[in-house]
């Protein structure tokens, strides 16, 4: 007991001992301050809370937080603010030049600038006959093919028909079943791609490798594509469709792109494919062609824009000077070239000077042209002695 005793009494005594020099030490801190006297003792005395709570001078002073706070609210607005103008102000015109011509580029490209309203119509079918009269009796100017944009001149329909315009001014009468009002197949700032149909034909399948056959479009259609994978494109058809073909026979172009020139031979080439094609006065596709439509889409797959229509193309590219014998002057074959348009009056009616049919000049003496009967296009030889000869009116070089 009295170690314990002991022990309690020296304990005390430290305690007092720190206690005392601590007093000690907090009186002259405060002396230096100022003149004003810190009260004795443990209580009443104004303590330093960074020592005795330890506390950086961020927490233990409340005026300097207050005032460092405001850089940081400064610095964090300006960052919102540069977010800001690089997502609505720069983003938008940086990246439609970045993903330009990759499959993306319809999301981040600016709105696009249309060009169809709602007077136009768009043809749906692989083609469509324009007629004279709103009657499928009447007698057909031309055709349309698929997803060429026309002008709708009368809302009211006649006989099932309508009244249009077409992009290079032909007016007459269309099945009103063969029009859609959805343009968006033939808008072409909506896609990526233009396609040119060089083949006589293509199929559109329902999937890339296989699937079942969609539509069937002709020589010298045009569609547009917003994917393009090995081989194969897909394309929009009208009325919102789509469908794939294959690249083969397919000529792909800028939107804003024309055609190239790609001259005479192919010219030839394309005009040979309808070779036994049946003919059909005005028809433009293999299932039915005159040789004025096997003109216009011949040379228009190469490059080449012409009229639809006979007395129009007569007018057209260069008129040729024929050549005939010093002597005999018989006509000297060679003088047209393969690759010319030779228009040719009424056999019955030789003297007349209007032009009753149109003939290409595949080679030297010979002509792509309607056969005798009137049923089907046929390849014919003539010479300087030909019948053919003496129906001769104009011939005109749309190929130099």
């Amino acid at each position: 007991m009295k170690q314990e005793s002991r022990i309690k009494k020296q304990l005390k005594l430290r305690l007092e001992k720190i206690f005392r020099r601590k007093r000690k030490d907090d009186g002259v801190a405060s002396s230096k301050v100022g003149s004003f006297a810190e009260p004795s003792g443990q209580f009443g005395k104004a303590e330093d809370l960074a020592n005795v709570w330890s506390l950086d001078s961020s927490d233990s002073n409340v005026s300097e937080y207050q005032i460092k706070r405001w850089p940081k609210v400064v610095i964090a607005a300006s960052v919102f603010a540069a977010i800001l103008l690089v997502v609505f102000l720069v983003l938008p015109k940086v990246l439609p030049g970045f993903f330009k011509n990759t499959d993306i580029a319809i999301f981040v490209d600016e709105d696009p600038e249309l060009i169809y309203d709602d007077s136009y119509r768009v043809v749906k079918s692989n083609c469509t006959s324009v007629m004279q009269k709103a009657d499928i009796k009447s007698q057909r100017i031309t055709q349309l093919l698929m997803n060429e944009p026309v002008h709708l001149m009368e809302e009211e329909s006649q006989n099932g028909y309508v009244l249009i315009r077409s992009m290079d001014n032909i007016i007459g009468y269309v099945r009103e079943d063969d029009l859609s009002a959805d343009m968006s197949s033939c808008e072409p700032e909506l896609h990526q791609y233009k396609l040119v149909i060089a083949d006589m034909s293509k199929r559109v399948m329902s999937h890339a490798s296989s699937g079942t056959l969609i539509a069937e479009v002709m020589m010298n259609t045009v569609l547009y594509s917003d994917v393009k994978r090995d081989g194969v494109y897909q394309v929009t058809l009208p009325n919102g469709e789509t469908g794939w073909i294959s690249s083969s026979g397919v000529v792909e172009l800028g939107l804003a792109e024309e055609t190239a020139n790609s001259g005479v031979r192919y010219f030839v080439s394309s005009a040979l494919m309808m070779v036994n094609s049946t003919y059909l006065q005005g028809g433009l596709t293999k299932r039915g062609i005159s040789m004025q439509g096997l003109v216009y889409v011949s040379a228009s797959v190469n490059g080449v824009k012409l009229s639809r229509e006979m007395d129009n193309q007569m007018k057209e590219g260069h008129p040729v000077q024929l050549e005939y014998d010093a002597v005999t002057r018989d006509l000297l074959l060679e003088s047209i070239h393969p690759g010319d348009l030779v228009f040719l009056s009424d056999p019955y009616h030789p003297e007349n000077k209007h032009p009753y049919e149109v003939a290409i000049c595949t080679d030297t003496g010979v002509l792509l042209m309607r056969d005798q009967r009137g049923t089907s296009i046929k390849l014919r030889n003539f010479d300087a002695h030909s019948d053919l000869v003496k129906r001769i009116i104009e011939v005109r070089r749309v190929f130099s």
